[in-house]
């Protein structure tokens, strides 16, 4: 599968997978990452996301393949790679007692970091720490056990960027975060790049991952299903349409409106599904009408998986021009 990027390859698995017992967490998944990017890897909860970034930092062993990162045998050498990459979890846990400061001061003495001459030492840069809190709007002076949800996820943000490492391995960063320290955090991320960084950025959100990722990987049941550039993926996203008709009309008329889904007309309301790309035509059509009522929105992202990217039997059929009038 050709990716359409040609900067060094920054993750590469061939053939990962993960098993426990008859259970199939992950299942051949042969996905490259390049520097410079932000690759956002989709799929709903359950799907695999997190097993891929256990393995990749070598928290988990594979059953059978093999994943590299920044050169170095994700199993083997995962010390060495934990100094260059930053990682957030999904499941955060962190010492309670010490405040932020404390917590960035002793990672930081643990963690390494690679000097000039390929030597590791401890690194800790306190400017560029409180830098990050305050970009975030952290106090970091506060115990880490009374932090609520949102503040302990900004200082596991900051754990993660504190050493400027060349990857970040993000799962679900943005969870209990507002708006605007979200907007905040995505700006740095495309900061870390235009700087010569990566970034893994896993999610089941889909408006997350369109405001900063350049691909975007679909993982579903284990199985990387498409990798895609962000406008394809954009341009498939489903949307939910519910327009209340004051005359007459025919599900004939919206025949050649392309990828519609789950066409139903019933008392003068029309519902369907619809790609983003197909909104414009199918709007035109409702306009030769009286439209008394219309609401329009973005379906969730494991709907759109299992329109496009599920088997068939769960994707359900396309109804455009088909269904009955009730």
């Amino acid at each position: 599968m050709t990716t359409g990027t040609t900067g060094e390859v920054v993750i590469q698995t061939a053939g990962l997978s993960k098993s426990y017992g008859r259970t199939s967490a992950l299942v051949d998944v042969d996905l490259e990452v390049h520097r410079g990017e932000v690759f956002g890897y989709l799929g709903p909860n359950g799907a695999g996301k997190t097993t891929t970034l256990r393995l990749l930092l070598g928290l988990l062993r594979p059953t059978r393949g093999q994943a590299r990162v920044l050169g170095l045998d994700s199993w083997r050498q995962a010390p060495a790679i934990h100094a260059r990459v930053g990682y957030v979890p999904g499941d955060p846990a962190l010492y309670d007692k010490l405040t932020g400061r404390a917590l960035t001061r002793y990672l930081g003495s643990l963690r390494g970091c690679y000097d000039g001459d390929g030597s590791l030492r401890g690194c800790y840069d306190g400017a560029h720490v409180a830098a990050l809190a305050q970009r975030l709007d952290l106090d970091l002076d506060r115990p880490a056990g009374t932090l609520s949800k949102g503040n302990r996820q900004k200082l596991i943000l900051v754990l993660a960027m504190m050493h400027r490492p060349e990857l970040l391995l993000l799962d679900e960063p943005t969870s209990g975060l507002d708006p605007l320290v979200q907007v905040e955090f995505l700006a740095m991320m495309r900061e870390h790049v235009a700087e010569g960084g990566s970034v893994l950025l896993s999610s089941h959100v889909l408006d997350e991952v369109q405001r900063v990722a350049d691909r975007v990987g679909i993982i579903r049941a284990g199985r990387l299903v498409a990798i895609e550039r962000l406008e394809t993926l954009r341009a498939r996203s489903l949307h939910r349409l519910r327009a209340h008709l004051a005359d007459g009309v025919s599900l004939s008329e919206f025949a050649e409106v392309p990828d519609l889904h789950d066409l139903r007309l019933r008392d003068g309301v029309l519902t369907c599904s619809a790609p983003q790309s197909s909104l414009d035509a199918l709007v035109k059509r409702l306009a030769a009408h009286e439209v008394l009522d219309l609401a329009c929105e973005e379906a969730g992202l494991e709907e759109t998986f299992l329109t496009y990217y599920g088997a068939p039997t769960e994707a359900g059929a396309s109804y455009a021009g088909q269904a009955e009038d009730a």
